[in-house]
């Protein structure tokens, strides 16, 4: 009996600590992502200036490049209908600069990050999302 209760708590504390590990990469992620989607959102809005089509074009190659990093590991962790989402906005974003839109690459860039900022909210350790 005394094993068991060992081994049981050694599990539990697995589970805790690779839980904080992964909430943390997550978080972190999502925030680098959604930070340099806020500086093209800004980049693109901005009024004053024409906007460069190459500096949009070179920025989002960029976010695109980061994310395909960030994706290898949190495809272990996080169901990959998210990370799809997030890929399939990227993708329109990177059409909507190639095209000139930027409007409409405003928009998929709002949405993109309410997508990261759900990937976020639904993997935290609460109780809302443990009942």
């Amino acid at each position: 009996m005394y094993k068991e209760n060992i081994i049981c708590t050694v599990i539990i504390v697995l589970i805790i600590i690779g839980n904080i590990i992964t909430q943390k990469y997550t978080k972190t992620s999502v925030e680098e992502t959604s930070a340099t989607l806020t500086e093209l959102r800004e980049e693109i809005t901005k009024e004053d200036n024409e906007i460069n089509g190459n500096e949009a074009k070179e920025k989002i190659d960029k976010i695109h490049e980061m994310w395909d990093q960030k994706h290898d590991l949190l495809a272990y962790y996080i169901e990959h209908d998210e990370i799809e989402k997030v890929e399939t906005e990227l993708a329109g974003i990177n059409g909507y600069i190639e095209i000139e839109e930027y409007k409409e690459a405003v928009v998929e860039i709002d949405k993109n990050i309410y997508i990261l900022e759900h990937i976020k909210n639904k993997n935290l350790f609460n109780l809302e999302n443990i009942f």
